[in-house]
């Protein structure tokens, strides 16, 4: 049984459908991303996921369990952890205060997350808008394992960060997937998500028009050029 099933999975804003019937799984340990272009879907699809936005059909299962009508909380409750775009930290709120915000009991405590991440346990107590772009990621990935997920969420891992922390980054969720965590993440670098991810799910105008494995979207050079502009 898949941890995350998404099935026929179809919305939108108001009248104007975004999603037409996507199907894609995450299992227990695994990596996923889903790739595009921009406006094609991904960041709705992960909106639908979460109770964001309204199902119109089709269905979300975590571990088993039909979420597409629960409330968003219920779906963190449920093992759903969120690094949004955007980081979207509290800024009145220090790196400790954000990280303890959600805490939920588990594995992910602040000793845990600043192993993962020491530059937190330097600025715990700076401010969150004191922080550069790069560590308020580090401290949106850190509040979203403060929860405890069962399956962790990334939209837009790396956008707007220098490469020596996007590298960092990558190597963080390199480590995650190491010790056992499943990643579902948007990114546009393609080949940096290839070296960790197991599998790809491309998203073309709200639809799946190719999913495989890391072996076979390197094998398949026509995706990357037709779905990626790569």
């Amino acid at each position: 049984m898949s941890l995350l099933s998404v099935e026929g999975l179809q919305a939108g804003y108001g009248a104007a459908r975004v999603l037409f019937g996507l199907d894609f799984a995450v299992g227990q340990g695994e990596a996923v991303t889903l790739l595009g272009r921009n406006g094609m879907g991904k960041t709705t699809t992960l909106r639908a996921v979460f109770g964001l936005i309204p199902v119109t059909a089709g269905r979300v299962l975590l571990n088993g369990q039909d979420m597409t009508r629960a409330a968003p909380h219920l779906r963190a409750k449920a093992g759903l952890g969120l690094v949004p775009e955007g980081r979207q930290i509290f800024p009145t709120l220090t790196v400790e205060e954000n990280l303890l915000a959600t805490a939920r009991p588990g594995r992910w405590d602040l000793a845990a997350v600043h192993a993962l991440f020491p530059r937190l346990a330097e600025r715990r107590r700076n401010m969150g808008d004191q922080l550069s772009g790069g560590e308020q990621q580090m401290l949106a990935i850190g509040r979203a394992l403060m929860t405890n997920p069962r399956l962790i969420v990334l939209d837009e891992a790396t956008e707007g960060l220098a490469p020596l922390i996007r590298d960092e980054i990558w190597a963080c969720l390199a480590r995650l997937k190491a010790e056992g965590e499943a990643i579902l993440v948007i990114d546009k670098n393609v080949d940096a998500l290839a070296r960790f991810a197991d599998r790809h799910v491309v998203i073309e105008r709200g639809r799946v028009v190719w999913t495989g494995t890391t072996a076979a979207l390197m094998a398949t050079p026509a995706v990357k050029e037709r779905y990626l502009n790569v």
